[in-house]
């Protein structure tokens, strides 16, 4: 199998063709004809046109307004292909990679020499792991990789993370967001040529430098710069908080060329000098990796490193990898919960109150049952995006969607459910809560904070819808000097009469018409009726986000607790449809039963209604399934010794 994630678009369609329409984005005419200055709207409008030139790296029926979300909200007929579910399994040779990949993670543990005095992890296990095929993952064979389809590699993330969630949030950073992705999808053949066997092969490690310290989820704020001198860039800048920052790794620096944001592939020196330095600072979370500044004082970087793109600049790179990135973090996600559930069983079993075990309570049993779901929600993303990037799609929406997920959940179990169950001991220097709190919790801002994709996401998911209906409307009234529109005022009407018409003519037609209706085979009982209130429930979407379209116009944007609150909607709706659909697909009784226990928790959000009997009863017995037989979710983890044990 080869794994189309690195390819940006179907090969047997061209990208689509930029229009001169695509010069002013969308979001960047919103914003002026709302009133807001012209700064603002030029560097919004920037981030939205990287946005744009991702999107026309990818044929027309791959790119956002054709994705599955998009098209389960906007098209009549509901997508249900889109939504299937594939587990394809991996070959013998990827098998044989991974299996060597963990047996030296788990030698390296065993003998104490996974990580180095100051707890960070080791250049033995680095090169080791490199020997065993585990950097060149995403790699083509024809670079000295393994070629591994994305879905694939993400579900063996999950399997790392429930031994080491670091090596995994490693595979990630290298192989997604690292350098990596940006010269499989971008470079030329030299490019390659010169650098992947060494990525693959793990004799050079990457990373990816974007944030500033004046520039995180605002990029147009980015400062570092590059000059040509001759045959090379003279770098000069600042980059905090980047992942695998030592002296020798290669990143992919994204700066500012003659203007425009640009990416060089950069070798990073061996040593410090005058002209390059990492600055170190204390971090609670990554504590087991490298995560360094970058500090650049006209830094030669040869020229022949700098990625070209037709379209785009170095915002629209960026922007490619990091889909993969946050599908990966839902992976992690995965095993980090199995490594909590695993630890919380033992324990539940070990400690007593007033004389019973607490594996007796209905309270732990529900927490133990919650865990349970969340996994099966966790692998069901991972799975569904995965497969959604091996299909050649863009994945924006889906993606985000995974990322904020597994993100939030993971902060969940890690406080509602795991510290809570351990109570005091959590704290202890060792236990596995205390140690790695801020591991559990940093998830919830890496590639992108939740809110703020939660935003990106409805941005999305209106962009089209917008553009057709919206955006005419903006610049009648812009055009007639009209600032308030009152229906009854008859100039209005006249200003407006052409400008909406396509826009009554949508909003009749979909008043009149009848939704599609989702058609799902071989679905459990318990599973059915809530596969159909998700479907149905995305296909009314459509009119609560026209709804909020409509009220607030073009001070939509300013609106952000509304948009966050209907983007989240939205996105339950999808994990509650996929997980279900996953769970149908393993055939498994205790998938099935975590599916229908979430399912009812997500339901429950969206409709405001409390948890009644029927749900404490279906979660409690979930987790005396759990009790009874956790192999199905963490066969194969260890849990660590009781702490400070009283019997």
């Amino acid at each position: 199998m080869s794994d189309s994630s690195s390819k940006p678009h179907n090969p047997d369609q061209a990208p689509a063709e930029k229009s001169d329409e695509q010069d002013v984005t969308f979001v960047e005419t919103a914003l002026l004809l709302g009133g807001k200055s012209e700064e603002e709207a030029t560097k919004t409008g920037a981030i939205d046109r990287a946005d744009d030139e991702v999107e026309l790296l990818f044929a027309d029926q791959y790119q956002t307004h054709n994705s599955p979300v998009h098209k389960a909200v906007w098209d009549r007929n509901f997508p249900n292909e889109a939504f299937q579910i594939s587990l394809p399994e991996a070959d013998a040779q990827m098998e044989k990679v991974f299996a060597k990949s963990m047996e030296v993670v788990a030698s390296h543990q065993k003998n104490g020499t996974h990580y180095t005095k100051e707890r960070k992890v080791t250049t033995e296990l680095f090169d080791d792991l490199g020997a065993a095929g585990y950097w060149g993952l995403l790699v083509e064979k024809k670079y000295g990789g393994q070629e591994v389809p994305f879905q694939i590699f993400s579900r063996f993330l999950t399997r790392m993370a429930t031994l080491n969630p670091t090596i995994a949030g490693l595979g990630s950073v290298h192989g997604c967001i690292g350098a990596v992705d940006p010269l499989m999808t971008f470079g030329n053949e030299e490019q390659k040529q010169r650098f992947l066997p060494l990525l693959a092969s793990g004799e050079r490690l990457s990373g990816f430098a974007l944030t500033e310290p004046g520039a995180g989820s605002d990029l147009t704020a980015m400062q570092t710069v590059a000059e040509l001198d001759g045959d090379d860039y003279l770098v000069t800048g600042e980059k905090l908080f980047i992942t695998n920052a030592i002296l020798g790794r290669v990143v992919g620096l994204v700066c500012k060329i003659e203007g425009k944001s640009s990416v060089l592939i950069v070798q990073l020196p061996d040593e410090e000098s005058d002209q390059f330095r990492i600055p170190q600072y204390g971090l609670y979370a990554l504590k087991h990796s490298y995560n360094n500044g970058l500090v650049f004082n006209k830094f030669r970087v040869p020229k022949e490193n700098l990625l070209h793109i037709d379209k785009g600049d170095g915002l629209t790179i960026a922007y490619h990898g990091l889909n993969r990135g946050r599908v990966a973090l839902c992976a992690n996600a995965a095993g980090t919960i199995r490594l909590m559930l695993a630890n919380t069983i033992p324990w539940a079993r070990y400690r007593e109150t007033y004389g019973l075990s607490i594996d007796q309570r209905e309270l732990v049993r529900r927490r133990l049952g919650m865990m349970a779901a969340y996994i099966t929600a966790c692998d069901a993303m991972t799975e569904w995006c995965g497969g959604i990037l091996d299909q050649g799609y863009r994945g924006e929406m889906e993606c985000i969607i995974a990322k904020v997920f597994g993100s939030e959940v993971q902060k969940e179990v890690a406080i509602e459910l795991f510290m809570k169950t351990h109570g005091g001991r959590s704290f202890l220097h060792g236990h596995l809560f205390g140690d790695n709190v801020h591991e559990f919790l940093a998830p919830c801002i890496y590639e992108g904070e939740g809110e703020m994709l939660s935003m990106a996401f409805l941005k999305s998911l209106i962009k089209k819808h917008g553009k057709d209906f919206y955006e005419p409307i903006g610049k009648a009234l812009q055009s007639a000097g009209i600032k308030q529109p009152n229906p009854l005022n008859p100039s209005h009407l006249i200003a407006l009469r052409h400008a909406a018409m396509p826009y009554v003519k949508w909003r009749v037609g979909e008043s009149l018409s009848w939704l599609g209706k989702a058609e799902f085979q071989n679905i459990p009982s318990s599973l059915k009726d809530h596969v159909e209130f998700a479907a149905e429930q995305l296909q009314h979407g459509r009119f609560d986000v026209d709804n909020l379209m409509r009220k607030f116009q073009l001070a939509l944007a300013d609106r952000q607790c509304a948009m966050a609150s209907i983007s989240s909607q939205v996105q339950d709706q999808v994990v509650m449809l996929v997980t279900c659909l996953f769970a149908a697909k393993t055939g498994n009784e205790q998938q099935i039963a975590a599916a229908a226990v979430l399912a009812q928790h997500l339901k429950n959000r969206i409709t405001g209604h409390r948890p009644d009997g029927k749900y404490f009863r279906a979660i409690t017995k979930l987790g005396e399934s759990v009790l009874d037989d956790s192999s199905n979710l963490v066969a194969g983890i260890e849990p660590e010794e009781i702490m400070m044990p009283y019997k």
